[in-house]
Parts: C-alpha cells; sequence; structure tokens
C-alpha cells in the first residue's frame, strides 16, 4: 500500500453527516471498517486517538471510544497498550477487494438468443426514481412520509428484534409462514372484505406481483387464455403473457369488467373489481353475480386483485371472493399502499388444495419471504396501528381526491374526470387529440408528474388522451396549485403542437 500523510488520510477517509440517518457512531464504524476492507489503511499505521479523532470530527469523545470499542470486539481492530489502536493483522490476511479490470474483452455470448423467458420485451415501467423531489408528485402507488406511522413502526421492529422473538423467526422454516401474521390476516384483513378463510386457506407473497407470478407459474402455460379489463393492470398482462398466456381483452364500463363479452373458452379471468385499475370504478353487485355464474357455466378460474380497496371509502364493497361457493375465486391481497411499496408483503387466499401447491412451488423459488418482515408485520396489526393507520389515510386520502377532483373541473374544464368513490387515484380523460405523453413530459418541466394512460391499453392503437394522478404522495396544499402548473402545461403543449 502506498503511505499518505495521516492527515490526508484521515480528513478523506471520515465524511460524517447529522442527516444520513445513521448514528454518529455507526458512520465511523462504517468508514473504517470500508477503510480496512479496502486495505486502506496499512497493519503498522495507528489509528487516531479517540480525543483527536472526536475533535477532529466535532463528536463526543465517547462515540468515538464506542466506536473503536466494538470494532475491537469484532475484531477488526486490535488495541495495544500505550500505542493505540490499530487494524487487526488478521483481517488484511483475508483476501481484499480485487482491483477493478479494464482489459476483459465482452463475453460476446448473445444472452437474448439463449434466454427462455422475454421479460425484457415487456413494457417497461414507468420509473420515477426521484420523485419525492418533485414538487407536485401525483404519482400512483408511493407512499405519504408525513403519512408513515415511524413511530410505530420502529416499536413494532424492535419487538421482532427481541431474543425471544429471533429464536422464532430466526430458524429456517423451509415452507412456512408467520403464524401469528396468517392469524392477524385472517382475523383483521380478511373480515372486513368478506372474506372467512382457515389458516391452510392463506400463504404470504413479496406482493401482489409476486402472487401473480406463481400463480401464472403454477396454472398457466402456452394455450392458456387469460380474460383481462382494457384499459387494465399493465403488469398482471406482463405475467400472464411470460407464463405463455394469449390476452383477451375486455372493456370495462361504468358498471366494472362486461362479463357479457368475456369469450367462454377463456380459461382464466383477471379483473380488479374494487376499484378497477385504473379507472377506478368499482364492479356493481350485478355483474359480480353474473361473472361468477359465468365462470361457473363455462369452468372459468378468476384470479381477484384486491387492487386499492385495503382503505375505507364511501361506497365499501366486499371482495368478490365473499360471493364466491365453488371455490374459483382466488384473492390477491397486499399491504403495499397502506404500510409502504418497499415492504412488498401480500397475499393470496384460495381453496386449500391451491394453496398447498402454491406453497410447494413457493419453496423452491423463495422458501418463504423474510420471516422478520412478517413477523414486525403482524405484531403491527395485532397492535392496532394498522386500522388506525387505515382510518387516518382513508380520511387524507378522501380530503385529497376532493380537492384534486374540484381543481381539474376549475383549471382544466375540458379534462373530464372520472370519480368514483375512493381510491387513491384520479382518472383523467381529456379532449380527443391531446397526447398525454406529451403533457407529461412537458408537466414534468413545472416538477408535476403524471402518469400517461396508454400503457393501460392493449392493441395497437392505444388511445393517447387518458392520464392518471395519484394522490397518495402528495400533500394536499400541493394539489391545487399542481393541477394550475399541469394546465399551463397543457396549454403550452398546445400552442407547441399547434
Amino acid at each position: 500500500m502506498s503511505h499518505r500523510n495521516d492527515a490526508a488520510l484521515w480528513s478523506g477517509l471520515f465524511r460524517i453527516s447529522a442527516d444520513s440517518g445513521q448514528t454518529l457512531q455507526a458512520q465511523i464504524r462504517q468508514a473504517i471498517v470500508a477503510a480496512i476492507l479496502d486495505r486502506q489503511i496499512a497493519a503498522s499505521m495507528p489509528l487516531p486517538s479517540c480525543r483527536i479523532l472526536a475533535d477532529k470530527l466535532g463528536v463526543a469523545r465517547g462515540t468515538v471510544v464506542i466506536a473503536f470499542q466494538q470494532l475491537v470486539d469484532q475484531g477488526f481492530l486490535v488495541a495495544r497498550e500505550r500505542r493505540g489502536h490499530f487494524v487487526n493483522p488478521q483481517v488484511l490476511a483475508t483476501p481484499g477487494k480485487p482491483a477493478a479490470k479494464t482489459d476483459i474483452a465482452p463475453s460476446g455470448i448473445n444472452w437474448k438468443a439463449r434466454r427462455r423467458v422475454a421479460a425484457s420485451d415487456m413494457p417497461r415501467p414507468l420509473k420515477r426514481d426521484n420523485w419525492i423531489a418533485s414538487t407536485y408528485p401525483f404519482v400512483y402507488g408511493q407512499f405519504d412520509p408525513n403519512l408513515f406511522p415511524t413511530a410505530e413502526w420502529r416499536e413494532c421492529n424492535r419487538m421482532a428484534l427481541a431474543v425471544l422473538e429471533i429464536r422464532n423467526w430466526a430458524s429456517d422454516v423451509v415452507d412456512r409462514d408467520d403464524p401469528l401474521l396468517i392469524e392477524q390476516i385472517q382475523a383483521r384483513l380478511l373480515p372486513r372484505k368478506g372474506i372467512f378463510a382457515n389458516p391452510d386457506e392463506i400463504i404470504v407473497t413479496l406482493g401482489a406481483q409476486n402472487a401473480l407470478y406463481m400463480l401464472a407459474t403454477l396454472l398457466m402455460g402456452k394455450g392458456s387464455r387469460v380474460a383481462m379489463e382494457n384499459p387494465g393492470y399493465p403488469d398482471a398482462r406482463a405475467i400472464f403473457t411470460l407464463a405463455g398466456a394469449a390476452i383477451d381483452p375486455v372493456p370495462v364500463d361504468a358498471n366494472g369488467l362486461v362479463v357479457s363479452d368475456i369469450p367462454d373458452d377463456s380459461g382464466f379471468v383477471f379483473t380488479t373489481p374494487s376499484h378497477h385499475c385504473p379507472t377506478m370504478v368499482p364492479m356493481t353487485q350485478e355483474r359480480r353475480q353474473a361473472l361468477i355464474a359465468s365462470a361457473i357455466a363455462n369452468d372459468q378460474i378468476i384470479i381477484e386483485d384486491g387492487y386499492d380497496s385495503q382503505l375505507v371509502d364511501q361506497a365499501p364493497q366486499q371482495a368478490l371472493k365473499s360471493l364466491d361457493r365453488s371455490g374459483r375465486v382466488v384473492y390477491v391481497g397486499s399491504m403495499s399502499k397502506t404500510l409502504a411499496p418497499g415492504l412488498r408483503l401480500g397475499y393470496i387466499v384460495a381453496s386449500a388444495d391451491l394453496i398447498a401447491e402454491l406453497r410447494a412451488l413457493r419453496r423452491f423459488m423463495m422458501r418463504h419471504p423474510p420471516a422478520n418482515n412478517q413477523r414486525a408485520v403482524a405484531l403491527f396489526l395485532s397492535l392496532g396501528h394498522h386500522e388506525a393507520l387505515v382510518r387516518r389515510m382513508s380520511n387524507a386520502y378522501e380530503e385529497r381526491r376532493q380537492r384534486l377532483v374540484q381543481a381539474t373541473s376549475t383549471f382544466l374544464p375540458d379534462w373530464q374526470t372520472h370519480d368514483p368513490a375512493g381510491g387513491t387515484s384520479v382518472w383523467l380523460e381529456g379532449p380527443g387529440d391531446t397526447d398525454t405523453r406529451a403533457v407529461a413530459e412537458a408537466a414534468a418541466q413545472r416538477s408535476v408528474l403524471v402518469e400517461p394512460g396508454d400503457r393501460f391499453f392493449v392493441g395497437e392503437n392505444k388511445p393517447k388522451r387518458f392520464m392518471r394522478l395519484g394522490i397518495s404522495s402528495i400533500g394536499l396544499q400541493q394539489i391545487e396549485p399542481g393541477i394550475r402548473e399541469l394546465a399551463a402545461a397543457t396549454v403550452g403543449r398546445r400552442q407547441v403542437a399547434a
């Protein structure tokens, strides 16, 4: 290792920030561990004393003392009497990070030619990596940091990390789920949707998309046909297509999926009856009864996605699954919209025989979702935090939705607003010549994020005049000025087009 003077080394090593989200002590340990493993500190080079380093970083001496002691306990440092702290030579004896190699030629392998699943050919999601930095984020499926129950979630994670709890979830449970989480889903979540299920009729998944992928992998293949709403959920359409199934698009009207247009020879029907994706229209009771009757008559399996059904809204509807007496309805639920999308936790409710098959399949895919996350969510449910959160979010979203509808009526009067009760988004239809992709690009220049609606449709000539505006991540006071900016972007875009 080339030796630099100590001052240059230590000034470049530590980047301590009170805004990093990590404690100062943890940041000090991370910096030292990274420097050791990257071979930036020689075994012969003493680290600065605790007093000197504390003065240099502007932290308490005790903070540095604790950090050094933990690194000694972990074997990264050794303390030598009267000489200070040094890197443990045994750590340096292990292989370090390899140097970057720039002379390796590409493999030349055509991986696209070798693939058997064309995942990269499917429509890409609308990426919003830095949505939180936007002034007016009308994005769907993201969370509001101001509504997230940080203190309650931390409490449940701390409880899940108690010694006895760790013993419960740290071992490999193979294909089983956390029994407390299953119990809470059974007792707290499903009855609100009119579903009553036994524990062997529930399996935990890594969100709704993982649930759909498992169902497609298990039940579908080349020759399968899936009737789907058009417009409809694009990722579900892609998942079924990747499994080899053909998609039968079915129109949607003010009453939901048009059941009479479902082909008799479709083996599956995928639907979002609580709030249709993306128009948010709920399926009427008459259509629900007709759909189940049609599925029985044509020997079809219904996959019900409980899309946007977690909140309490003005027109609550029980799940389609609650009407099913034939075992044909498979219910897919998610906790992403009420907790956080990054948590990736959902579930499937179906006949015990199907759940047993899914459990066997899941064992080969991932064994089970992380047990510590399952236990933390189970505790969150059992302590009533989720119920309180749902009430708080439902009230906030209802107020935001009304404000959004009022603002669009005022500032976008030539746009039609589809405003069913409840939900976390609003579906807009612009004048016939509107191109919402162009509108979205112009709006983004004004720090307004919206979602063009053409991605929800099937076919070559997808309508371009639709747009979805989410309300889960934008504050109430930002909605009206955001719509004003969107209206300005729309007018500007038309002037350019003209």
